[in-house]
């Protein structure tokens, strides 16, 4: 691996840029993930900054059960975050839709959208489990970030 790639992993492992979107939470995990990042859990102390534009994200965080109308959004957001990426569904509901199972309106669980690295448990779940969430979701993606890539391999 040369300097470049290990300066990357380095990176990644150590300030994990998060992109949070709902799709079709109650808020209350939204709620313990902005609390989170608050000095009283000090997510900075981890690196992690919450980012605007999932085009500037390493790992994306979903709340909520997965609704018809935000399918198409999440996939489209999971597509604008640049490689090598990880996500963390954040609570019960995008696991397993929980308490709405039986919904109409729903389409989840959210791993049979796109591809799930680590699941927080709890409903909502506390802030000091979210930032044990996204801390082994940057060691996935630190371990990601130490693989060559397959145009690389090519190359050689």
């Amino acid at each position: 691996m040369n300097l470049w790639s290990r300066l990357m992993c380095s990176c990644r492992r150590r300030s994990p840029w998060i992109f949070h979107m709902n799709s079709g939470s109650c808020n209350g995990c939204d709620i313990e993930l902005v609390a989170s990042l608050t000095p009283r859990y000090d997510a900075e102390q981890l690196g992690v900054r919450l980012e605007g534009s999932p085009r500037h994200a390493d790992i994306l965080c979903i709340t909520g059960p997965v609704t018809r109308n935000s399918v198409h959004a999440i996939e489209t957001v999971y597509g604008q975050v640049c490689s090598p990426k990880a996500v963390v569904a954040i609570g019960s509901c995008p696991a397993t839709t929980n308490v709405f199972i039986d919904s109409r309106v729903l389409d989840g669980p959210l791993n049979r959208h796109i591809p799930v690295d680590v699941f927080v448990p709890g409903c909502p779940p506390r802030p000091d489990a979210i930032l044990q969430g996204i801390a082994k979701a940057a060691e996935i993606l630190a371990e990601r970030g130490s693989r060559p890539l397959v145009n690389e391999e090519n190359q050689q």
